[in-house]
């Protein structure tokens, strides 16, 4: 089968504050195949039940059964280990949700360069002339912030009593989403097929499962490639990266009797202080608790700027799927050769749920589809996303961002999985490729 799909049918699945997409392409003749995109959360809507991701996972399994494609899923792209991303692949004595994805015996699974098996923890990445399915290496630093992230939820829970219910939240949030779940990745790395390793530029080798498709890799970059994303660690210490655990570890104290933040100092939790000091210690509080947030907000940026952004040129149409890819991701491919291919998107899935810095204005001038106007060859924009969990309106940084999503809504069609009723399932749009 050598002819380009007829259609796309692109699946955005209600899993709350998460991403699920599947895209089934339909061939001449009726030939099926499926790509998917996440399979996570860290909140489904107040409507859902509990068994929700178990009950997407078998509407996954139904819709791929349905191809001819050895009834197998075709492509498995996990963008990157945050757990509104993957946690749908965690496994369950056989029962879980990503036991169901894993017997669909995927063909590719597409992960991060930094994901790759045994990289030393000063890897910088492949080089530009090795293909993404050769490498066998990882980035152990993503460990060293997983460690880094339990350490700020076990913080968050000693501290709940004595911290703004709001900052507890927050701070809890941010690191149950850094937690890579262990037995989703386990389970993706245990999968048997083969594996691909994603970088700006790389060949993933999937027309033997895609025919008349091209894909093409903008992100991440390597660091061999660029030094933006090492830029943002020196903006957040370099050693947050690698040497976080025991830093943070030192700063929050987990192991002293009473977790504090700096338990050596005097602090009004030992010791009633006088009325004329409680003015100081109420800022030294403040500062310390924010010193806290900015190293959350450092450890969530660093995991989406591993994220894989992939564009696919289907027939005459082009999707783009950029996970939770952030502006220092996305600086390297918008200065590359590969941001021409930009100008002609006709789909995209939003990226980071709606957040302020994961539709950069550049790239977002760069859709020549967008338009005020209804009508045919109007862009298309997915957006998977749930009000309340990340950010502050007062701090305009909520996701979605408001004046994000009245942009989306006036220059695209938009569909919203906040816009899904409760007995629906998921959001389906079809583009006509030919």
């Amino acid at each position: 089968m050598s002819a380009a799909p007829e259609t796309a049918t692109i699946y955005a699945y209600q899993v709350g504050f998460g991403d699920c997409i599947l895209v089934r392409f339909t061939y001449p003749g009726g030939s099926l195949r499926h790509m998917l995109i996440d399979f996570g959360t860290t909140g489904l809507p107040e409507h859902a039940e509990k068994t929700q991701m178990l009950e997407i996972a078998r509407d996954i399994e139904a819709k791929v059964r349905e191809g001819d494609s050895g009834r197998r899923l075709d492509v498995l792209v996990a963008t990157h280990r945050h757990a509104d991303h993957i946690s749908g692949f965690a496994t369950n004595n056989g029962a879980g949700s990503g036991d169901v994805i894993r017997a669909l015996d995927p063909r590719f699974i597409v992960q991060p360069w930094t994901e790759a098996p045994e990289a030393p923890i000063d890897w910088e990445g492949p080089e530009a002339d090795v293909t993404g399915q050769a490498l066998r290496q990882r980035r152990a630093s993503l460990q060293a912030m997983e460690d880094a992230a339990g350490a700020l939820v076990a913080f968050a829970d000693a501290q709940a009593d004595q911290l703004p219910k709001a900052l507890a939240e927050q701070l809890r949030f941010i690191g149950q989403d850094n937690l890579s779940n262990r037995s989703a990745i386990d389970n993706l790395q245990a999968m048997p097929g083969e594996k691909r390793y994603a970088y700006h530029g790389c060949d993933l080798g999937l027309a033997s499962v895609l025919p008349g498709l091209d894909v093409h890799v903008l992100g991440p970059p390597t660091l061999r490639q660029t030094d933006t994303i090492r830029k943002q660690r020196s903006s957040d210490p370099d050693e947050f990266w690698q040497l976080a655990p025991k830093r943070l570890g030192d700063a929050l104290a987990l192991g002293g009797e009473d977790r504090l933040l700096f338990p050596n100092a005097k602090h009004r939790l030992r010791s009633k202080p006088l009325l004329e000091h409680r003015w100081l210690q109420e800022r030294i509080d403040t500062a310390n608790t924010e010193m806290l947030v900015g190293l959350v907000r450092a450890l969530d940026a660093q995991m989406n700027n591993t994220s894989v952004i992939l564009l696919l040129k289907a027939g005459s149409k082009t999707l783009l799927f950029p996970g939770d890819a952030q502006i220092e991701n996305w600086a390297y491919a918008l200065q590359s050769d590969m941001a021409s291919l930009l100008d002609d998107v006709d789909l995209y899935k939003v990226g980071h749920h709606g957040s302020r810095n994961a539709t950069p204005r550049s790239m977002w001038r760069r859709f020549a589809k967008k338009s005020d106007r209804r009508g045919p060859g109007r862009l298309t924009s997915v957006l998977s996303t749930k009000h309340g969990k990340h950010g502050s309106e007062d701090r305009k940084t909520e996701v979605p961002r408001r004046t994000l999503v009245t942009e989306l809504d006036s220059q695209s069609n938009l569909y919203s999985t906040e816009a899904l009723a409760p007995e629906k399932l998921y959001q389906q749009v079809v583009l006509d490729l030919r």
